[in-house]
């Protein structure tokens, strides 16, 4: 006999992390690995978002219950945000923010969807999603965005799996873990078919101010007021401001969905941490310079590691336009290393060469492997230069 719930049993663990503590665990017994597993900023948090922390402690203001969907102050800076980057305005019941932009992810499947209503997920997809829907009794629906179209779906494939149970269209953009953008058109698009057949919109923008080269993200809640209403958007501070460890997400959308989705977040977590949410008030309405000079430095690891990264034999490589993820297809990788599976092929590339990288699998893509860039550019170097060992060359070309 089990104690545990089936929901639990059959419950995936998340890719990421698992490669994550797989490096950790070899670390501590003693061998040299390299880790580009985890998606989080190499940085710390600036030092304006630390400062208004510890004045929020010592005052004394962190020291209480805020209202479950989050402070008024904190609502205010977020609508600012969106005028400022998403141009429109938002009211304080179209905000609820919670512990983190998994959590409100979660949330919202919770607070929609009904046992078999489908969620409609391109993929490659965020490890999360599919098992975050089945929590709620939900149905994910995998839609394959293929490599040659930039990994990005279309509506006609969109309208192949829609039935009378659709209730929510996802989509990432900048993608984790593709780094791929969708153009505003291709974005109208998805909105119209959307709004046509009264869809909602799920619009995880996480990634959305890290772009590079000259790429611009356009959110598809800014294409028009029917696709707005028809949107929520997830959002958080954790990429943008290097705040991974302060778990501060939120949504933004229809009133009543919001409404309800404070409702579970009043009965599950109740508040974000206060001083996270005093942190996130000066993360978005103070200087903006720190995250600049992260992005650039993004973007400058991006354009010396993604041609190296090519010259791998067996690795074929789309640039990213976004997000701090590089996601090679290993196929050809595979075949001459005698492998048919990615997750042994991850393994195998880890216990040879102590290089930690994530299995495309957990992603529905098993036919690649995501790295990221979220590091210096010597171990960058350092990890394609393992590559090149693994796959029997000796020095990158």
């Amino acid at each position: 006999m089990t104690y545990l719930s089936e929901r639990v049993l059959n419950m995936e663990e998340s890719v990421t992390l698992a490669a994550g503590a797989k490096a950790r665990e070899l670390r501590v017994q003693g061998r040299d690995i390299l880790s580009l597993t985890l998606g989080e900023p190499d940085f710390a948090t600036p030092k304006n978002i630390q400062q208004a922390a510890i004045e929020a402690i010592t005052d004394g203001r962190a020291s209480f219950y805020t209202p479950s969907s989050g402070l008024p102050e904190l609502k205010s800076a977020i609508n600012a945000y969106f005028e400022r980057f998403y141009g429109y305005s938002l009211k304080p019941n179209q905000v609820v923010v919670g512990t983190g932009a998994k959590f409100i992810l979660y949330t919202f499947f919770m607070t929609v969807l009904n046992p078999g209503d489908e969620v409609i997920i391109p993929t490659p997809y965020w490890v999360s999603y599919a098992d975050q829907i089945k929590m709620a009794e939900g149905k994910p629906v995998f839609v394959t965005a293929k490599e040659v179209n930039h990994f990005k779906v279309t509506v006609e494939q969109l309208e192949a799996v829609r039935t009378d149970k659709t209730k929510v269209i996802l989509l990432n953009s900048p993608s984790n873990p593709t780094g791929m953008i969708y153009k505003a058109e291709e974005l109208e698009a998805i909105g119209n078919w959307a709004v046509e057949h009264d869809i909602l919109i799920l619009a995880d923008d996480i990634y959305g101010r890290l772009v590079y080269n000259g790429n611009i993200f356009t959110p598809i809640s800014s294409l028009s007021e029917s696709i707005r209403n028809q949107t929520i958007v997830i959002n958080g501070v954790s990429k943008t401001y290097a705040m991974t460890g302060w778990r501060v997400g939120f949504a933004v959308g229809n009133h009543d969905i919001i409404a309800a989705m404070s409702k579970v977040v009043s009965q599950t977590t109740s508040n974000l941490t206060a001083v996270s949410q005093y942190a996130t008030i000066e993360a978005l309405n103070g200087s903006q310079e720190s995250f600049e000079k992260m992005r650039l430095a993004f973007e400058e690891r991006l354009n010396i590691i993604y041609p190296l990264l090519c010259q791998v034999p067996g690795f074929e490589v789309v640039k990213p336009q976004g997000a701090f993820y590089l996601f090679p297809n290993v196929t050809k990788a595979m075949e001459m290393k005698g492998y048919t599976d990615v997750t042994a092929f991850t393994d195998a590339i880890l216990e040879e060469v102590g290089l930690a990288l994530v299995t495309g699998a957990g992603f529905g893509a098993p036919e690649n492997v995501r790295l990221s860039y979220a590091t210096d550019l010597e171990t960058l170097k350092e990890a394609v230069r393992r590559l090149h060992v693994f796959m029997g060359s000796n020095k990158i070309n």
